[in-house]
């Protein structure tokens, strides 16, 4: 996008730059994460992001409704996970019935390195920006992902 870009072409192009963004995101950099692994972080930092604190606990049917996929389909990229060594289903220490998920020892370890892959790769791309561009970048795109709650409070999710 050139620097006369209207408001217009910028938002346009907003969403197939997104779209980039998942695409490239296996560049090769460093200890570069394998595209079936990448597809398993999906599911890896959900069951991060929603057992981080006390008291929580995330379920395959909770996995399905934040990944928007059906049950089966979510159960299936689950079973992978524990397969691939990644996922370990635990009961519930709130409810003995219910069968919870965690990471493994060998799921955090690909997570701590699929999130130094996603610093490699984003400082190998904005190498030629100036730092305080780089900052601005990162805060605005955190600032977007935080404010993603409000779009699912509108649809319902």
């Amino acid at each position: 996008m050139d620097e006369t870009a209207t408001a217009e072409d910028l938002l346009n192009a907003v969403g197939p730059a997104f779209s980039k963004l998942r695409r490239t995101s296996l560049l090769e950099v460093e200890n570069a994460i394998s595209a079936k692994d990448l597809s398993r972080t999906l599911v890896l930092n959900l069951v991060l992001e929603h057992t981080t604190g006390q008291d929580k606990e995330v379920t395959v049917g909770a996995i399905a409704e934040l990944l928007a996929v059906d049950p089966s389909v979510a159960s299936r990229m689950v079973s992978d996970n524990i397969k691939a060594g990644y996922l370990i289903r635990t009961a519930s220490q709130q409810d003995g019935r219910r069968t919870v998920l965690e990471l493994s020892p060998a799921g955090v370890e690909l997570m701590e390195r699929f999130r130094r892959h996603q610093r490699e790769a984003f400082e190998y791309i904005t190498a030629e920006w100036n730092e305080s561009d780089r900052l601005e970048f990162a805060r605005l795109m955190l600032k977007y992902v935080d404010s993603l709650a409000q779009l699912r409070d509108r649809t319902g999710r």
